[in-house]
């Protein structure tokens, strides 16, 4: 596990904790440090890295865990880092008291990913947001800047 990985705490903040918060000081808690990340991202080994209005870099560096019968990263590892980047990318936009959730998303493989990629970059930023909806994109870079791949989603906006 990336050592900038280990330094991280995990698991959940309180309910209460979260509706005092806006989302962008959420998000910004996650990437550094100050409040815990979620415990799949200890079971993946990922990071949440950056954390903008509208904009959130998740970061990973893929190993033999994470290998399906073929030899390569499993789909779904890159689906969970685009769902993480695209869905914190909607909640740094929102306001006090106000929550989100994916309700569906979409992602294109584009190239393999194996354990030789080495570090990989998901990147997550917001076109739309409404009162009630929020649309994002996002891409999974390697070192060099090569798409790996990328998606869309979708996440309803609610009261928490």
């Amino acid at each position: 596990m990336p050592s900038h990985v280990a330094s991280k705490t995990y698991g959940t903040v309180p309910a209460d904790k979260r509706r005092e918060m806006g989302g962008l000081a959420f998000v910004q808690g996650l990437a550094d440090g100050t409040l815990p990340l979620n415990t799949i991202a200890r079971t993946l080994g990922y990071d949440v890295t950056e954390a903008a209005n509208g904009r959130v870099v998740v970061t990973a560096t893929p190993n033999d865990s994470h290998l399906n019968p073929s030899g390569t990263v499993h789909g779904g590892f890159a689906a969970t880092l685009l769902d993480s980047c695209m869905g914190l990318a909607i909640l740094s936009t929102l306001d006090k008291g106000l929550g989100q959730t994916t309700v569906e998303f979409k992602i294109s493989l584009i190239r393999p990913i194996t354990p030789e990629t080495g570090l990989i970059k998901a990147e997550g930023i917001v076109l739309n947001r409404g009162r009630r909806v929020g649309t994002a994109e996002g891409r999974i870079t390697d070192d060099k800047g090569r798409l790996l791949a990328h998606g869309t989603t979708t996440c309803l906006v609610f009261e928490n």
